[in-house]
């Protein structure tokens, strides 16, 4: 979450932690589930309401 928060694709997210791009998009999806959010763009506004991360960070 903290990744796509900061705005990488999940491309770049399973480059960077050495897994599947598919992996990236289940964990996503699962979690955006948990959360009842419908876009990426949700998670980002939740990511920053919630201090997983901060701007500029």
């Amino acid at each position: 979450m903290k990744l796509t928060a900061r705005g990488l694709s999940n491309l770049e997210i399973a480059d960077g932690l050495y897994i599947s791009e598919a992996a990236v998009k289940t964990h996503l999806n699962r979690t955006m589930t948990k959360l009842d959010l419908n876009s990426r763009a949700q998670a980002v506004v939740v990511a920053y309401e919630t201090g997983l991360v901060t701007p500029g960070g």
